[in-house]
C-alpha cells in the first residue's frame, strides 16, 4: 500500500474507533474496541519517524495523530470513571456522551499547553538563484501555505511576492556571509509556523 492509502486507512480507523468507543461507553458493547485501537497504534508507529512522507503527508499524519491523542485522553478519563463508578452526575454524563465542541476546544487547548501536540518535522530546501531554483521556491511557498493552513494562521502573501522576498533575503545573506546558497526551512513549534533561513558555505 502507498503512504496515502495507509493515511486514508488510519483516518478511517480513528473514525471507527471513536464510534466504537461511543458505543462502548453508551452501554452497547461490553468490551472496548481493542482490535481497532491496535491497528491505529500500529499505523501511527509505522510512520512515526516521518522519513517516508512528503511534507503534506506529514501534516496529514500529524493531524490524525493529534486527533487520536485528543480522543484517547478523553477515553482514558471515561475508562477511569467507569472503573471507579460514577460518583457525580457530571461523571455519568461524561461516561455516556461524546465530546461537545466546547469540550473538544478546551481539551485541544489543554493538550497544546502541556505540549502534547506533536510538532511536524521541518521542510527544507537549499536556494541560491531564482532562475535556477524556481521550483524550489515554489515548493517552499506551498509548504509554508500548507503549514499555516493546518495551524489556522492566515497568509496574505502570494507566490510572486514570496519569491521576491526570498530573492532579497538570499542576496542579503549570501553577501553578508559569503555563502553559495541559503537553506530555508518551514517548521511548526508549539503550534506556530516559522520560516527560517540559514546561510550555507
Amino acid at each position: 500500500m502507498t503512504v496515502d492509502e495507509d493515511l486514508s486507512m488510519l483516518e478511517d480507523q480513528v473514525r471507527r474507533l471513536k464510534i466504537e468507543y461511543d458505543i462502548f461507553f453508551g452501554g452497547g458493547s461490553k468490551k472496548p474496541p481493542a482490535d481497532i485501537e491496535w491497528k491505529v497504534k500500529n499505523l501511527l508507529k509505522k510512520y512515526s519517524d516521518g522519513s517516508r512522507m512528503s511534507y503534506s503527508q506529514r501534516f496529514r499524519y500529524t493531524t490524525v495523530q493529534q486527533k487520536y491523542a485528543l480522543f484517547n485522553s478523553l477515553w482514558q478519563q471515561k475508562l477511569q470513571i467507569k472503573e471507579e463508578g460514577y460518583r457525580r452526575p457530571q461523571d455519568a454524563m461524561l461516561g455516556i456522551q461524546g465530546m461537545r465542541p466546547d469540550q473538544q476546544h478546551a481539551a485541544e487547548q489543554e493538550l497544546k499547553l502541556h505540549g502534547s501536540v506533536v510538532d511536524a518535522k521541518p521542510f527544507s530546501i537549499a536556494y541560491s538563484d531564482s532562475k535556477a531554483d524556481y521550483k524550489q521556491v515554489e515548493a517552499l511557498f506551498h509548504a509554508l501555505s500548507d503549514a499555516r493552513k493546518h495551524t489556522g494562521e492566515k497568509s496574505s502573501a502570494n507566490l510572486d511576492s514570496f519569491k521576491k522576498f526570498v530573492d532579497q533575503k538570499t542576496s542579503q545573506l549570501k553577501k553578508e556571509y559569503g555563502s553559495k546558497s541559503v537553506e530555508y526551512s518551514v517548521e511548526i513549534k508549539n503550534g506556530q509556523v516559522k520560516l527560517k533561513a540559514k546561510p550555507r558555505v
